[in-house]
């Protein structure tokens, strides 16, 4: 039996929050460790908890939702942020994903999708609301940057420059004291970020780029 995802609601309306754990609760695999009214809360809340999944409203009192997917993105890499949200503004999805998110759900989705969702990102995966999800594409290709390996933070890059030695997950982690999980979703950010499907295109893409 595969242990349940342990989900960190965050949002600054009760009544919805309610709801969201109400609804996963009702879910088979799913185990809500906390819920935050602010982003400052939820920080605090996901370095103590360490939850596979924050998921995170957009608009709280205090730091939006892009200051706090951020925060925790750096904190705890190992969560997998996802963003449930009225918003279908495309600046704030690219945002949400700029900061840390991994997926971007539109409010009024049904218990079972957001199931799945939850369940697709903790495997690794991103996830776009469908309305949302072509506009988004057409965006990344506008805004791209001319080098994306600007976009990669510090440890991003050593643990990319540790990927071109072809490094597994597990060695890297060792090699840097960190877990293989938390290797994992690193990866995985490094994957987005770059816009490439696999490890060996970002190690070619960085090798590219140190010539």
């Amino acid at each position: 039996m595969t242990d349940a995802i342990r989900v960190l609601v965050a949002d600054d309306h009760p009544l919805f929050r309610q709801g969201v754990v109400n609804a996963l609760g009702a879910e088979q695999g799913f185990s809500v460790v906390g819920e935050a009214g602010c982003g400052e809360e939820a920080l605090s809340m996901a370095q103590d908890l360490l939850p596979d999944v924050l998921l995170l409203d957009i608009s709280m009192p205090g730091w939006s939702g892009f200051a706090t997917a951020e925060k925790v993105a750096t904190a705890c890499p190992a969560t997998a942020i996802v963003m449930l949200t009225v918003s279908d503004d495309h600046d704030n999805l690219l945002a949400a994903f700029k900061a840390g998110a991994r997926a971007y759900v539109l409010k009024g989705v049904s218990p079972r999708k957001l199931a799945d969702v939850l369940r697709s990102v903790v495997a690794g995966e991103v996830y776009v609301s469908p309305p949302l999800a072509s506009g988004m594409l057409v965006s990344l290709t506008r805004d791209k940057a001319p080098d994306p390996l600007q976009e990669l933070t510090e440890r991003e890059r050593e643990i990319l420059s540790l990927i071109g030695t072809g490094l597994t997950n597990r060695e890297i982690g060792e090699r840097i004291f960190l877990s293989e999980k938390t290797i994992k979703h690193y990866v995985s950010n490094i994957l987005q970020k770059l816009q490439v499907r696999s490890r060996v295109e970002a190690a070619l893409l960085a090798k590219g780029n140190t010539r």
